[in-house]
């Protein structure tokens, strides 16, 4: 048996770019960072349980509509994204990734909780020498007591 000289078609270097993208959504909404969602996301299209989002300053504003921020700045929650999984074509410069995520949530007068839960389906072009999200699919599967966390429709 020969040893393989061929060079991997996913390099790890992409992988641990595109888990940084991931996390960094994460912590950007949990800092209640909108205006760097924005731009984080500025070339891709956001979809949650709305209609579909481009461009950083409608995603920006879809945040600031949507999320409570408390006196801190924050929402006091924490975005726990686990099982993700990434597939990276480096010759035509995109990728794919899925995942979970649990929000926790706490306040003062609320214990720390699991709010909601459920998946992300991400899609991802590389440009410029770098990552970048293209498409954000948000899909929540479990739903718990999101009152202090979401916006009430209108």
């Amino acid at each position: 048996m020969s040893v393989s000289t061929r060079v991997p078609a996913d390099p790890p270097s992409s992988h641990w770019a595109i888990q940084n993208l991931i996390v960094t959504y994460a912590e950007l909404v949990d800092d209640g960072d909108f205006a760097g969602l924005g731009t984080l996301l500025a070339e891709a299209t956001f979809m949650g349980s709305g209609t579909p989002v481009s461009g950083p300053d409608a995603i920006q504003k879809m945040f600031r509509d949507t999320v409570i921020v408390y006196d801190d700045g924050t929402p006091r929650t924490r975005h726990v994204t686990t099982n993700i999984a990434i597939d990276v074509d480096e010759e035509a410069g995109m990728a794919v990734s899925r995942s979970y995520f649990t929000v926790l949530q706490a306040l003062p007068d609320l214990a720390l909780q699991p709010i909601a839960s459920g998946r992300y389906h991400d899609r991802f072009e590389h440009r410029d020498g770098q990552w970048r999200f293209a498409e954000r699919r948000v899909r929540v599967d479990l739903v718990g007591d999101v009152s202090r966390h979401l916006r009430q429709s209108k």
